[in-house]
């Protein structure tokens, strides 16, 4: 039996950690984590959401940016992302509408789809 999702994980180039901090703990403000010693040595970040975690695992070569695998996050105030966004020069792509959602898509500096979402009356 399935009980839940523990995690979920987007890639990262390697090397590209000090970037990745950045956006996703200082843009996102994503709480990062201490890795397992064990899986130091393969490079990479992770960070909690909640109850849940957001791994950003290395991976060269990966073409990101024609992906639309992607993670949705639900927030309670959207438009503060878009102004946050747009402060910090990240793009925003309007999404194609769906009934009690106002949702939009942004590219990390890596290229991974990430999609803000929030339920509307």
């Amino acid at each position: 039996m399935i009980i839940g999702i523990n995690h979920v994980q987007v890639t990262i180039p390697k090397g590209a950690e000090v970037q990745a901090r950045q956006f996703y703990g200082v843009i996102l403000g994503l709480t990062e984590l201490e890795k397992p010693e064990s899986l130091k040595k393969n490079g990479g970040l992770w960070f909690a959401l909640g109850n849940l975690q957001v791994h950003l695992g290395c991976e060269d070569n990966a073409h990101r940016q024609q992906s639309k695998a992607h993670i949705a996050y639900q927030v309670s105030d959207i438009q503060w992302w878009r102004s946050r966004f747009a402060q910090y020069g990240v793009p925003v792509k309007e999404n194609i509408p769906v009934p009690g959602f106002d949702r939009f898509d942004i590219r990390d500096p890596f290229g991974n789809r990430l999609e803000f979402m929030q339920a509307v009356q």
